[in-house]
């Protein structure tokens, strides 16, 4: 069989060439014609010419001729970022034109920004032009400090126009220092809440304009200027704020309980009853699974459940969902 019909995927060594290698590795060579009835062989380092015997060709050990073939990958993958970069460098001025015309009336009320640095260079200009209200939710465990303090001077100079800001968190931002510390040095009108759990991430200035992600890396954004979306997007973010408890003092407040069992245990409770595995339960509070299934041992010894399937029992018969309600 040639190479001209040795059709498999570009990843895979055929039968033929297993067969192949396994013979090489035991007699120490094959005949270049035996060679080419797996090309793949050759192409993938596994075999190499014999430059004394040219009519010869000796294995090379797999992990000889492995990072071979992951380097050539990394460089693939390299070359294609920087071709990547180039692309969104020839795009920013046909973006930065688009962006213009969201004043102008017919232009469209989404838009879809791509980029990290596009994302965040609509939302300064959002921000500097903002002087009423900031609105933002933030999901997930602690934000980066530097990332933190690269968005400080914005709040500020909003608070700093006579505007004010409100931003909801996940319960477990009460207990992050670098959160705690990120508002102890804003001056102005700042309120912050926090909630078991929230929406995707959010962040609406003056109610005008609306950035939401559009991707799960969050390195594509949508925009958004249509008065309806902007109308639904702040409805939900009231009722989240009506829902949340005030971070006010700025303290790792203590969670409160009714009985032996926390407010944070029944909220994992209610979610164990729905069947979510603890992974989920982790990532909808925005907490460490450790952290989860420590709440989860606790719920249990509470209880007297000794299996995961008698604890959903134990949760219905001991009421503490009601209490949850």
């Amino acid at each position: 069989m040639t190479a001209e019909y040795h059709d498999h995927g570009a990843a895979e060594l055929c039968e033929t060439g297993l067969s192949l290698y396994s013979r090489a590795l035991r007699e120490g060579r094959v005949t270049v014609e035996e060679a080419e009835e797996a090309p793949c062989l050759e192409a993938f380092g596994l075999l190499r010419r014999d430059a004394d015997t040219p009519a010869s060709m000796h294995p090379v050990p797999p992990a000889v001729a492995l990072p071979g073939l992951l380097q050539a990958v990394e460089e693939d993958i390299t070359l294609k970022r920087r071709h990547g970069e180039k692309l969104a460098a020839s795009f920013a001025p046909l973006i930065a034109q688009d962006a213009q015309r969201a004043a102008v009336p017919d232009a469209p009320m989404i838009s879809v920004l791509l980029g990290i640095h596009r994302i965040n260079d609509a939302i300064q200009e959002a921000a500097e032009a903002s002087t009423e209200e900031l609105l933002t939710i933030q999901p997930g465990g602690p934000r980066p400090p530097e990332m933190l303090a690269s968005n400080r001077p914005r709040e500020q100079q909003l608070l700093a126009r006579g505007g004010r800001m409100r931003t909801l968190y996940q319960h477990p931002a009460r207990h992050y220092p670098t959160v705690l510390a990120h508002f102890e040095q804003l001056s102005g009108d700042v309120q912050v809440r926090t909630l078991d759990e929230v929406t995707e991430r959010l962040i609406m200035l003056d109610r005008t304009v609306a950035f939401i992600p559009a991707s799960s890396d969050r390195t594509a954004a949508l925009e958004i200027r249509h008065p309806a979306l902007i109308s639904y997007l702040a409805t939900t973010f009231e009722r989240l704020w009506r829902l949340a408890t005030p971070l006010f003092p700025y303290a790792a407040a203590e969670e409160t309980a009714v009985g032996p069992v926390s407010a944070r245990q029944r909220t994992i409770a209610t979610l164990l009853i729905e069947g979510h595995t603890d992974a989920v339960i982790a990532e909808r509070l925005g907490m460490n699974i450790r952290t989860v299934r420590v709440h989860i041992a606790k719920l249990a010894a509470t209880l007297g459940s000794e299996s995961r399937a008698q604890l959903g029992y134990f949760i219905g018969q001991s009421g503490i969902l009601a209490q949850e309600q």
